[in-house]
């Protein structure tokens, strides 16, 4: 039988349970699967395939795996970059308003495109993204060949649009693109967080995810000071207690962050076989205050709990690249604690293997091994900055970049070979990105250009922003940080 594709001759990065590394192998795929992953043989070049890969100074691994991200508003890349933290939180809050509501889909259309572009061409080849009206990110991604987990936020107190709107859309979502594009495209259910969402409405979260027993539960938690202090405005003892009340403590939750969490934590997450999202460069970039603690992830490892790392909001920090978060996981630790906290196979394994097993498919993807679905990248590291290729993967994880990635296969399908886009025209997707931005500060106040970004006024920002459901939030908040500190 003729196989779809063979990559002889190359390093294999498998990430398997024994984390095999060929110095000299072969990876064959069919029908969309990997049939064979073995040292390479003498007369490979000449095997039966439609398309065969010299891989001499190549190396093949598993596709990156993003288990937390929001796309929507990636063309104002930039724009955020420079401001303070607190005039970042504004007008992102501002701009979110108005898509809750409908508006700006020119912005969000052209923002999944270029986040989808972008992610291919460097090799990531699953996301996890939870945004505010995801149906065309679900779309684009599944058209382009990527692999995606998709939901709409929920939330009663970050903005105004009403709850049984929301939960509406939901439902429409999940049953429109739940197992959509051969599988590829699954839908989650995003309750958005631990500080902004009230009991009642983790409650109906719990209610939903009980319709839909197969999806993932994404959320933020621990992730501000504010998240135990808005569980126990909602009657729980800790945020953790409050998932574990209505039903949502359990081998479907992912949590993103996790800042916050203690040893306590860890146990309870750990025993409830849920799954956690670092997103280190988010927080490094916006760190809301040096003595806060950082994601205690070597300890939730240790526990069993499967972490995955995750890019967040990449237009806050300006980066697609996955294979810097890697880095930025190890450099912040050891800065928060000491040298040591990893080591590169296990960062290796974050962007791959526990990241799909974060997101409940680590059988089907996140390592190169026979009988599973065919996610996999191919590095060109002939390059000089790779000379020598010694100890592969602490070169991956502190050394590669997007750039390195010459071809991408997801489900067996050549999504990028030799650093070309195939799925996707990126002349023309980048050319509706310039047009949605130069559309976006004809409509607003926001001034973006060259030398950098300039948001509306402290006014404008205020009068754009949502009313109630902030106020009841800030309200809430400052009631029981009261009764904290004067229990009556």
């Amino acid at each position: 039988m003729t196989a779809d594709i063979a990559i002889h001759d190359a390093h294999v990065l498998t990430v398997d349970d024994r984390n095999r590394l060929y110095e000299r192998g072969t990876v064959v795929v069919e029908d969309g699967r990997i049939t064979e992953v073995r040292a390479s043989r003498d007369d490979d070049p000449d095997v039966a395939a439609d398309r065969v890969v010299d891989g001499e100074g190549k190396l093949v691994m598993p596709g990156l795996v993003n288990a937390h991200t929001h796309l929507e508003l990636t063309p104002l890349i930039g724009a955020f970059s420079d401001l303070d933290l607190s005039e970042m939180m504004g007008g992102m809050t501002a701009v979110f308003r108005h898509v809750a509501e409908g508006e700006y889909a020119y912005l969000t259309e052209a923002g999944y495109e270029l986040a989808a572009l972008n992610f291919l061409a460097g090799g990531v080849t699953t996301v996890n993204s939870m945004d505010v009206r995801p149906s065309a990110g679900a779309e684009t991604f599944g058209e382009a060949g990527l692999r995606g987990f998709f939901g709409p936020a929920l939330s009663d107190l970050f903005w105004d649009v009403p709850v049984d709107e929301q939960f509406d859309r939901a439902r429409e979502f999940v049953d429109e693109y739940h197992g959509s594009y051969d599988g590829r495209i699954r839908a989650t259910i995003d309750p958005h967080d631990d500080w902004s969402c009230t009991r009642e409405l983790w409650e109906r979260t719990a209610d939903l995810a009980d319709e839909y027993p197969d999806l993932l539960v994404h959320t933020h938690l621990l992730e501000l000071e504010a998240s135990n202090t808005m569980a126990r405005s909602n009657g729980a003892e800790d945020s953790l207690a409050l998932l574990d009340d209505v039903g949502l403590l359990d081998d479907r939750l992912v949590a993103a962050h996790f800042r916050l969490a203690d040893d306590e934590d860890v146990r309870r997450t750990a025993e409830a076989d849920a799954s956690v999202a670092h997103c280190p460069s988010i927080f490094c970039y916006w760190n809301t205050g040096g003595d806060v603690q950082w994601t205690p992830v070597p300890e939730l490892r240790a526990a069993g709990v499967d972490v995955g790392l995750g890019i967040d909001d990449h237009y806050w920090h300006d980066s697609y690249d996955m294979f810097g978060e890697a880095r930025q996981a190890r450099l912040a630790a050891n800065l928060k604690r000491s040298a040591g906290q990893y080591d590169s196979m296990e960062l290796v394994r974050m962007l791959t293997i526990e990241g799909a097993e974060a997101l409940g498919v680590g059988d089907e993807i996140g390592s190169i091994e026979s009988g599973k679905r065919a996610d996999l990248i191919v590095l060109d590291v002939e390059k000089p900055k790779f000379t020598p290729l010694t100890n592969v993967p602490a070169q991956v994880a502190n050394n590669a970049a997007p750039a390195d990635v010459e071809t991408v296969v997801v489900d067996g399908e050549v999504l990028m070979a030799d650093g070309v886009v195939e799925t996707m025209d990126a002349e023309a997707v980048c050319e509706r990105a310039e047009s949605a931005v130069d559309r976006f500060a004809s409509e607003t106040d926001w001034e973006l250009g060259i030398g950098g970004s300039e948001p509306p006024s402290k006014t404008s920002i205020a009068r754009d922003l949502p009313k109630r459901g902030p106020a009841q939030l800030l309200g809430r908040l400052a009631f029981q940080s009261v009764r904290d500190e004067f229990p009556f």
